[in-house]
């Protein structure tokens, strides 16, 4: 398969190119001569999201695998990273690899199924976590709550270290969330970077949305501490007041918080982009539930406000949003090199488009971002070299 004069961007080139695909991987890149036409699409490295929700099992009404894999390619990405708070909660490698098997034969995208920390995610036993063998898995998470044991927290940091697993950790000391969700997330956040430095440890930050946090963050890295991080479109988007108030956690901030994380982006404090999709049923949302549905949007909204608003280079927003997710889940792709897989996007960067949830391939059509312009139309995802995807 031969993908002729086509413009490819990536986190480090941008320019015309013919690509040549075998078994799904990239065969051959030439460059070619002369500047792309800016009214042609852009071939991207397929994006990765180190975040999501597919609600299955046991919330089957709000998402399933198939719903949710469609939405994902729907969206630009061809691989996700799924997080453990289903029912039953994912506490073992066998009950990941009955969530990953069945999303292997829908054969659309790549998924890991992501095990949690705490046994059931309920904050008081880890030992679960001794019995998996050493590098079986990349991450455990209990995201949608925070470990606010100390001593639990510091044993997960040890037998992680010991084993090789990536904590992903929701930031949410529950002692502070009923009155201040900003103390809450900052003082877990700051209680975990002590640990990672007592430990020696390692630590993913999920969905940081506070200058506090972003800030300690950044000084903990330039320390040398193991630690990482991600935001979300949505948190860089709208603030509080512009998303009227819409219920996500943690929750959308101030304009400072949006400038913090903007900085940290552009300074590489901050290593990805993750959606965080999360749907929920009108029932749900209106009965209080925290989450968007975000992996459709997540792209238009990051270009129109981060690349057109002149924050971030095209190349820098694949780097947040597919080449470092992809290394961090330890896949071959997320960038245009011989030997990676054939992962793409196409996409429209010179008409905007109007936001319309019905429109969604999520069951969840939960979103604040109903009605609002963008640019940034996926027109196309191909997953090895076969297209998953088309307008």
């Amino acid at each position: 398969m031969k993908f002729q004069n086509v413009h490819i961007i990536d986190d480090t080139l941008d320019a015309l190119a013919n690509l040549v695909v075998e078994n799904g991987l990239i065969q051959e890149i030439e460059i070619l001569d002369g500047r792309p036409d800016p009214a042609q699409p852009v071939l991207l490295p397929a994006f990765t999201d180190l975040h999501a929700h597919f609600r299955d099992p046991g919330f089957t009404y709000k998402e399933d695998v198939v719903s949710g894999s469609r939405a994902a390619v729907r969206g630009g990405y061809t691989a996700v990273n799924l997080m453990p708070n289903t029912l039953p909660v994912v506490s073992s490698v066998a009950q990941a690899r009955e969530v990953e098997d069945r999303i292997a034969a829908l054969n659309i995208i790549h998924a890991n199924q992501v095990v949690s920390m705490t046994l059931n995610e309920q904050g008081q036993d880890c030992s679960h976590l001794r019995s998996i063998p050493a590098g079986t898995i990349p991450f455990v998470s209990d995201d949608g709550k925070g470990v606010n044991r100390d001593d639990v927290m510091e044993e997960i940091f040890n037998i992680c270290k010991e084993k090789d697993f990536l904590i992903m950790a929701h930031e949410e000391d529950a002692r502070y969330s009923p009155q201040d969700l900003r103390m809450a997330e900052n003082a877990m956040t700051f209680r975990d970077l002590k640990l990672c430095e007592k430990t020696g440890g390692s630590i993913h930050f999920c969905h940081v949305s506070t200058i506090e946090a972003i800030t300690a963050i950044a000084e903990a890295k330039a320390k040398g501490l193991r630690v990482s991080c991600e935001v979300c479109p949505h948190h860089i988007y709208f603030n509080a007041e512009q998303a009227n108030y819409y219920r996500v956690a943690p929750p959308f901030r101030k304009d400072e918080d949006i400038e913090a994380l903007i900085k940290g982006m552009q300074d590489g404090t901050v290593d990805a982009i993750s959606t965080d999709h999360a749907p929920h049923t009108p029932e749900d949302k209106a009965n209080g539930a925290n989450g968007i549905s975000g992996i459709e949007t997540a792209f238009a909204l990051c270009y129109t406000k981060l690349v057109r608003g002149g924050h971030l280079t095209l190349n820098q927003l694949v780097k947040l949003m597919s080449t470092t997710p992809s290394a961090m889940m330890r896949l071959n792709k997320g960038a245009f090199k011989v030997g990676m897989k054939a992962d793409f996007v196409k996409v429209d960067l010179n008409e905007p488009y109007i936001i319309r949830a019905e429109e969604f391939a999520s069951r969840g059509k939960n979103t604040p971002f109903e009605g609002q312009q963008v640019w940034g139309n996926v027109l196309e995802t191909i997953r090895e070299g076969q297209t998953v995807y088309q307008a």
